[in-house]
């Protein structure tokens, strides 16, 4: 899969123009999205959602999984491991890598991190994933 179809699939997705993902990257075996913080995405301590985290490690370990399997993949699971708390930061960014393939299954994991304007770095979770092909890849 392209980069340019990845982002089209990406912007065809309501809940992720709801908001505002990003494909940062994508391309030998890691697949780079960012949403960019604002106080919507907050729970009632400031901190970053969860559900947020959630989101870009479904995405983000499908898309990479698409790398290994072509465009017609769904998530079969993922497990998530909030490591420490996102509070500040520009943008919340999960980096997911495609760990193994075969022709209808693959095994994806990633780091969402936040990163502040000064480009400093702060580890929020690691997940681990299975995502299937809905066709065979060609």
């Amino acid at each position: 899969m392209e980069f340019e179809l990845a982002r089209q699939v990406l912007e065809a997705q309501p809940f992720s123009a709801l908001l505002d993902a990003r494909l940062a990257s994508f391309g030998d075996g890691i697949a780079v999205l960012e949403v960019p913080v604002n106080d919507r995405l907050r729970q009632q301590f400031g901190l970053i959602h969860g559900g947020v985290l959630a989101y870009l490690a479904d995405n983000s370990l499908t898309y990479a999984a698409a790398l290994g399997l072509g465009p017609n993949v769904l998530t079969s699971g993922f497990s998530i491991d909030y490591v420490s708390a996102g509070r500040d930061g520009a943008v919340v960014r999960s980096t997911a890598e495609l760990v193994h393939s075969s022709r209808r299954k693959a095994t994806t994991r990633c780091r969402i991190e936040m990163v502040d304007n000064e480009g400093t770095v702060k580890l929020c979770a690691v997940a681990q994933g299975t995502v299937l092909a809905t066709e065979p890849a060609s």
